[in-house]
């Protein structure tokens, strides 16, 4: 039973990490071909960092994570309030309900409906290129508002609500009361909500492939335009660098975690 336990994990860590293995080797492969490794070469690196299309779809994303999640995250985070203060439980699980419905959709489903949106709206305004990085920014805004609520709302729920009311009775306002004494409390649902929405947008594709124009790509659309007819071995390089930056940053994490947690035990 053991010995077939064990079997079942290597075949489920084969299925994950062999891709994952294949695709950085060969992005060293000197004669651009997967049939056979002719030899160790960086070429394929140079040409990606010679690719200015790649960078700027890169920087475009960055920009328009960092914005969308930074947008999601204040919303999201009064959006938590509100709904942790409502005091019909009736509405209060309608409004959740609706606030769930973006995470349940279809990605296809979210993105058409923006799209048929968008076009609705420059209709109406009469615009012809009414597409770019504002309606990518509202898309991405739209999907990541309910990730920071669902990342707030249980450090709501552990609040003790006799805090706020303290605060209140010792002079301050409930705006005042809320960034004293809330606020530091659900910091870590904050961030945790703010790294969603990061990683949501950086990682999206279906939904910016409907409300995206040429313009304004971001670097998902620009892998999706490289790869749909041939697949350059540029793109086997830069897909080999984003899994070692997520790699690091995971070490980093799970390094500094345990380190507070060693601290933690010794206290």
């Amino acid at each position: 039973m053991k010995f077939l336990s064990k079997f079942y994990i290597a075949i489920i860590f084969a299925l994950l990490y062999l891709p994952i293995a294949v695709l950085i080797i060969f992005s060293f492969n000197e004669s651009g071909s997967l049939s056979e490794f002719s030899g160790f070469s960086v070429a394929w690196y140079k040409e990606l960092f010679a690719d200015e299309e790649a960078f700027t779809s890169l920087m475009n994303s960055l920009i328009l994570a960092v914005s969308s999640a930074a947008i999601a995250t204040i919303i999201g985070t009064f959006g938590a309030l509100g709904l942790h203060r409502m005091r019909s439980r009736y509405i209060k699980g309608a409004v959740n309900s609706v606030t769930n419905i973006p995470m349940m959709n279809p990605d296809i489903v979210t993105g058409v409906s923006m799209m048929l949106l968008f076009v609705a709206v420059a209709t109406l305004i009469k615009s012809q290129s009414f597409f770019g990085f504002g309606t990518m920014l509202v898309a991405h805004v739209t999907f990541s508002i309910p990730y920071v609520m669902l990342s707030v709302m249980p450090r709501f729920k552990q609040l003790d609500k006799s805090l706020s009311e303290a605060a209140q009775d010792l002079g301050c306002t409930p705006a005042k009361a809320f960034f004293k004494v809330e606020l530091p409390e659900i910091i870590p649902g904050i961030i945790s909500g703010l790294m969603l929405g990061f990683t949501m947008s950086l990682d999206d594709f279906v939904i910016s492939h409907f409300v995206s124009s040429p313009d304004f790509q971001t670097l998902p659309l620009y892998v999706y335009n490289q790869t749909a007819h041939n697949v350059k071995f540029s793109m086997y390089a830069l897909s080999s660098l984003i899994v070692a930056v997520i790699l690091v940053i995971l070490i980093a994490v799970n390094f500094a975690g345990g380190k507070k947690r060693r601290e933690v035990a010794k206290k």
